[in-house]
């Protein structure tokens, strides 16, 4: 008898150590869920928008779309999450061009019509190179605020320590990697092997610059407690905007109170 629990414990065992061989070797699909097909472009909705094709200083080729709102006073850098790409984006787009600002949305790394394959570096260095063509283009320089959603969020704040935004807008944002695949994961030894860092709550105390949190408590991918946990890290002026829905439909299903929170906090700008 004893030896038959050995020999199950010793199959479990097995299983085990093969799983999480496999989740660390395939991590990457873990992380990213990236499409090549472009579904659609904004001039479907009415919006007149610019093809932009940048180049990181890693080389890799990196597009987006530039859409200009007439006398627009501020401008955005749309980052967006880690599935899709830009052509599922359309809403916020439209969201954001009735809100009166210019808005640049780029692709990562493996995404729609950029090049390469996703990884953490990727991701920041196409969030670099988004933000210096509009230091070099944007109609009012100054005042480029930071937009990022989930895994874009994370991104977002890593771009903010190290440039100088007007404002940042964090939707639906997580602490760390880490965090998230204990969250989801937690029989598994997230810190033994973990090969992705996207640490937002280790930059959040050097991040100075108006902050504005979205987050829906019904969000069923990114907990709202580690939102919340990240805008508790944050140091300087902030504000959270509690919305309805899930993570991928909470900014349409709380409708106007979305678009007028946004406003808000440009307006305090």
């Amino acid at each position: 008898m004893l030896g038959k629990v050995i020999s199950l414990i010793s199959a479990i065992a097995v299983v085990y150590i093969a799983f999480v061989a496999l989740v660390y070797f395939a991590q990457s699909r873990l992380v990213y869920f990236p499409t090549r097909a472009i579904v659609a472009t904004p001039d479907k909705i009415g919006l007149p928008y610019e093809d932009v094709n940048l180049r990181t200083h890693g080389g890799a080729e990196i597009h987006g779309w530039y859409v200009r709102k007439k006398d627009a006073r501020w401008t955005v850098l749309l980052l967006h999450g880690n599935g899709g790409n830009i052509s599922h984006r359309l809403d916020t787009l439209r969201i954001l061009h009735e809100l009166g600002v210019d808005t640049l949305i780029i692709d990562y790394p493996g995404y729609g019509k950029s090049g390469g394959r996703p990884d953490e570096q990727g991701t920041y260095d196409a969030a670099t190179a988004a933000w210096q063509f509009l230091a070099d283009n944007a109609t009012n320089p100054g005042k480029i605020i930071l937009f990022g959603r989930s895994l874009g969020g994370v991104i977002a704040v890593w771009l903010a320590k190290r440039v100088d935004p007007a404002g940042l807008i964090l939707e639906s944002t997580f602490t760390s990697l880490a965090d998230m695949a204990r969250h989801h994961y937690p029989f598994l030894p997230i810190s033994l092997i973990s090969r992705y860092d996207y640490d937002a709550v280790s930059t959040a105390a050097d991040i100075t610059v108006p902050v504005l949190m979205v987050h829906s408590a019904q969000d069923e991918i990114v907990p709202f407690e580690l939102g919340t946990k990240l805008y508790e890290a944050l140091p300087g002026r902030k504000a959270f905007l509690e919305i309805r829905g899930g993570h991928n439909d909470g900014f349409l299903v709380t409708g106007r109170e979305y678009s007028d929170g946004i406003k808000l906090f440009l307006e305090s700008l």
